[in-house]
């Protein structure tokens, strides 16, 4: 099986959240995307997963390197950032954000 990582189709049903289907499937594809992005986030990933308990910490450790790639590599990330730089955004105060987070975790 091939390492390199997995590419989704998007556009995805939530760009606001990774679901398990996006992005890495395996440790390979997820080792492989963080060595694209940064061979240091690859080193940190492997010392907190070394240093992690199993069944504990684990997941978690997984869960934030899918997170970062996410951040980095989509699009539309980097689009939100670039109009953000450039004042193309409007503001909201962060209970807005609270509560839209609210609402998708009820749902």
């Amino acid at each position: 099986m091939s390492a390199q990582p997995h590419q989704p189709h998007p556009p995805y049903a939530d760009p606001y959240r990774v679901e398990p289907a996006d992005g890495a499937q395996t440790l390979a594809e997820l080792r492989a995307a963080l060595a694209l992005i940064d061979p240091a986030e690859l080193v940190a990933f492997n010392a907190k997963l070394d240093a992690s308990r199993f069944g504990v910490d684990q997941g978690q450790v997984i869960t934030e390197a899918r997170h970062l790639v996410a951040l980095r590599t989509r699009p539309e990330v980097a689009a939100a950032v670039a109009d953000s730089l450039a004042g193309r955004t409007e503001t909201r105060p962060a209970a807005d954000l609270f509560a839209y987070l609210e609402d998708q975790g009820a749902a």
